[in-house]
């Protein structure tokens, strides 16, 4: 018979063909995750039986994530298209180094969270679902990394929206209510901006697959809506990532879940917004990326800024941690303007950093109101005398937010200001020290204000709040030990990748590499000699 010679003929003949069995992999984490939520939510009278289950497959994912990232270290990018249908007709997991790198750092933040979980979420919040949500929380975090499909990526952008919503209001508290409004209205303007661009795309393109898409937008410069499309996803991603102007919605949202929902939050979902934006508009379209450069940097600059001053004027520490976040999406912005194996490095090498620092900072503060009473730094003192432990472990992770040595926070930011001024965007590299230094301005007025100031003499007591642990929950050894270890395990990943940073700054630099030359990845998708 002869040799296949389109993608038709050879889709037909590998649909009979024994799929290897490490491609498996680029589709495993996400239907793990399904799976157990189902199960969860069957399990919903049995909340006890619910944590016991869900742990363990937390522990699952991020063995099942570890082996795709080995995988994919070792061979390059693998695909996964379902029915053995090539694109455009097929539907693809592919998988390069950086999806791998933030699946599996999504994955450790997710078990981290809901070790912590354990003792922050009572029954009641268990039977309104916290694990089943979790699960299909990270199934659409998961999905968005390891997807090579555009319009899928569009559906688990949904899956992850859908589940937070759900996530945020646990506890159906007035204050939760409206922090869960101007978190859906902002996220809710982005998606249709985010699926109107996708239309416009497969208008022009007539596939969807991303490595289609890349392989073709070189062809079509000159015929397709190509800047138009660049601009609609940078806005749709931006507003997903809480970038100026549109951050607003951020600050006024993550404060009022749970302590463990909002940790999750901070970690993880910008991050999607900013996976996104980066595989658009570095991979898919790197011309426009370039065109546009001066708006992503001026945006970046704006973020940073904003979010440094408003960390400085916050009271509440739930607050000033949300313009952290926003900070460091400005950070990363500006990685993405800059461009170049630099700034693409230090963006991926940033974000790892920041998945796993912004959910050990709002643990952190977890554990600070349940010493001191409260969330509100005016209230707050005394913490140093109560846990010198403690104490250092917060040292730790606020001088990594700042980005001073020996902490992961430092490199990436070393690597962005050396790309700027490579580039003679000398007052971007300024922008991100100013934001470093107001940072750390901003956490060292909460370090002097609630651990070194000597505690109040009547310390309110711990305020009925969602987020807050009754007293007696609080003295409990089990309790210490569920909110310890993870913050612990997070706190250990900070300092050790600052004192020994070599292997994930290979690791981003490998990743950015293949975004900017995505031969491995088109190469994974189509045969030789298929490609488009």
């Amino acid at each position: 018979m002869a040799a296949p010679t389109s993608a038709v003929d050879l889709s037909a003949a590998l649909i009979t063909a024994p799929v290897p069995i490490g491609h498996w992999l680029a589709i495993l984490p996400v239907a793990h995750c399904i799976t157990l939520g189902a199960v969860l939510l069957m399990l919903r009278a049995y909340p006890r039986l619910q944590a016991w289950l869900a742990i363990p497959g937390l522990a699952a994912l991020a063995l099942l994530d570890a082996a795709l990232l080995a995988k994919v270290a070792a061979d390059g990018p693998l695909t996964m298209v379902m029915g053995r249908w090539l694109p455009p007709f097929g539907i693809a997991f592919t998988v390069d180094l950086f999806g791998a790198l933030m699946a599996f750092t999504a994955a450790l933040a997710a078990l981290a969270g809901g070790i912590y979980a354990l003792a922050d979420i009572g029954e009641s919040g268990r039977r309104y679902g916290f694990f089943p949500l979790l699960m299909l929380l990270m199934a659409g975090v998961t999905g968005a990394f390891l997807t090579g499909d555009i319009f899928n990526l569009y559906v688990w952008f949904e899956v992850l929206l859908i589940s937070s919503f759900g996530l945020i209001i646990l506890g159906s508290e007035r204050e939760q209510i409206d922090g869960a409004l101007k978190y859906a209205v902002l996220n809710l303007i982005a998606t249709t901006l985010f699926l109107a661009g996708v239309g416009i795309l497969y208008a022009a393109f007539g596939t969807l697959n991303m490595a289609d898409i890349a392989a073709r937008a070189g062809d079509l410069r000159g015929t397709a809506p190509l800047m138009t499309l660049a601009s609609l996803f940078l806005l749709a991603f931006g507003m997903k990532a809480a970038a100026f102007p549109v951050n607003f919605w951020l600050p006024a949202a993550y404060h009022t879940p749970r302590i463990v929902v909002s940790a999750l939050f901070a970690g993880l979902l910008t991050k999607v917004g900013i996976y996104a934006l980066i595989r658009v508009m570095v991979m898919l379209l790197p011309m426009e990326r370039q065109e546009l450069s001066p708006v992503i940097a001026l945006a970046a600059a704006a973020t940073i800024l904003v979010g440094a001053l408003g960390a400085l004027a916050e009271n509440d520490i739930r607050r000033l941690f949300g313009y952290v976040v926003i900070s460091g999406i400005g950070n990363m912005l500006a990685g993405v303007s800059l461009g170049g194996l630099g700034g693409i490095s230090g963006v991926v090498f940033y974000a790892l950093h920041s998945m796993v620092l912004m959910t050990a900072l709002y643990l952190a503060a977890g554990e600070i109101a349940r010493r001191g009473g409260g969330f509100s730094l005016s209230a707050l003192g005394g913490l140093y005398r109560q846990s010198g432990g403690f104490t250092a472990l917060s040292l730790a992770l606020f001088l990594a937010a700042c980005g001073l040595p020996p902490f992961s926070g430092f490199w990436p930011k070393v690597i962005l200001v050396k790309a700027s001024l490579d580039l003679g965007a000398w007052w971007l590299a300024a922008s991100i020290l100013l934001g470093g230094f107001l940072t750390t301005i901003a956490f060292g007025r909460l370090f002097l204000l609630a651990y070194w100031r000597p505690a109040p003499i009547a310390p309110a007591p711990i305020a009925p709040t969602p987020i807050a642990l009754s007293s007696t929950t609080l003295r409990s050894p089990r309790a210490r030990w569920h909110t310890g270890l993870p913050l612990a395990a997070l706190t250990a990943l900070v300092v050790g990748f600052g004192i020994l940073p070599e292997q994930l700054l290979a690791l981003s630099q490998s990743a950015a590499a293949g975004l900017a030359d995505p031969q491995a990845y088109l190469h994974s998708v189509f045969p030789e000699g298929l490609a488009p």
